[in-house]
């Protein structure tokens, strides 16, 4: 299906189809069997020379008007729709779908408008917040682990096991209440990095397309939205005093996020960095990604054999005797 607008500096390429059997190699890396399509222009290098300061926080000059945009992502999520019904029959295989960001950079409602017509019986969102007394005492990937969706789902991680190279870098502290005490912690962060990177890799190989969203806000949007919630009554509620803490760290987190892009940023969990300062165009473009990834899986619902046939036929025979 080709959406309006699509014919535009935005138009994104498609290449490391990824989708046949075994493994393969393009360009020098490692494919799988779940390995996604990897749609530009946001799509982050999978060479570690990712620099925050180059990416954009807001749309290009040429980018489409708010109706366009309205009706892009309107056509993206009619599609999504559809290609989910069939992810969802056919089970073979899984979405993981992971949303990082600063605070006020749209996740949630990203999250509610690109997804908005997919069925729920097929899709799963999970909000993860501090660990549980019961998950510290697990490797720090075992929370998600046990979040996974399972094949012929779309699993959301809205935060996800990237705050353990986030958050917890910034607040080391946190360490102890996971029983690890180190003095060493930049080797800790690289070690944390080659886990998630295979880890990551092995959900790729036994049926998990990964894709993950950076919703890339400046400071300056930050501030105007922290504003509108103090301003406005109906987001009263989504205001936090602490959230002008990590504000007040703008540089060390932006230097945590690059760390994470350009150390797990690969061919099969592609990092996508999304300019976040327009919500309407940044909802677009995560729609178009997860739909071009969607449509780089050929993904058909499942063929009927002759023994299924034959079970239709007596069906329909049956509800025919009963006539009208």
């Amino acid at each position: 299906m080709e959406h309006e607008g699509d014919a535009n500096p935005l138009q994104p390429f498609v290449f490391l189809p990824g989708l046949s059997t075994g493994t393969t190699m393009v360009h020098g890396a490692a494919m799988h069997p779940s390995t996604p399509a990897i749609i530009a222009p946001y799509a982050v290098p999978f060479d570690g020379r990712c620099v925050l300061a180059d990416l954009p926080t807001a749309p290009p000059e040429s980018a489409p008007s708010k109706s366009q945009l309205k009706r892009q992502l309107q056509d993206y999520v009619d599609e999504l729709r559809e290609l989910q019904r069939m992810l969802y029959a056919d089970k073979g295989q899984a979405v993981l779908t992971v949303f990082q960001a600063m605070d006020a950079a749209g996740k949630d409602s990203t999250i509610r408008s690109v997804f908005s017509g997919v069925n729920p019986a097929g899709f799963r969102v999970h909000a993860f917040g501090p660990p549980s007394e019961l998950e510290r005492g697990h490797d720090f990937l075992w929370r998600c682990t046990q979040r996974l969706p399972e094949r012929g789902r779309i699993g959301i991680f809205n935060r996800s096991h990237y705050e353990e190279t986030l958050v917890v870098r910034l607040n080391p502290h946190f360490l102890e209440g996971q029983g690890i005490y180190r003095s060493d912690l930049d080797a800790l962060w690289e070690e944390r990095f080659a886990s998630i990177r295979a880890w990551e890799e092995h959900l790729a190989r036994n049926g998990t397309v990964i894709v993950k969203f950076w919703l890339n806000i400046s400071r300056d949007e930050q501030r105007r939205r922290f504003l509108r919630r103090i301003e406005r009554p109906d987001k009263h509620w989504k205001f936090r005093l602490g959230d002008l803490d990590d504000r007040a760290r703008w540089p060390e987190f932006m230097h945590a996020y690059e760390q994470v892009l350009r150390h797990t940023s690969r061919p099969w969990a592609p990092w996508y960095a999304i300019p976040a300062d327009d919500k309407p165009f940044m909802r677009v473009q995560v729609a178009r990604v997860m739909v071009e990834t969607l449509r780089a899986m050929n993904l058909s619902y499942p063929a009927v054999n002759e023994e299924q046939r034959a079970e239709l036929e007596r069906g329909k025979a049956r509800l025919d005797a009963e006539g009208s």
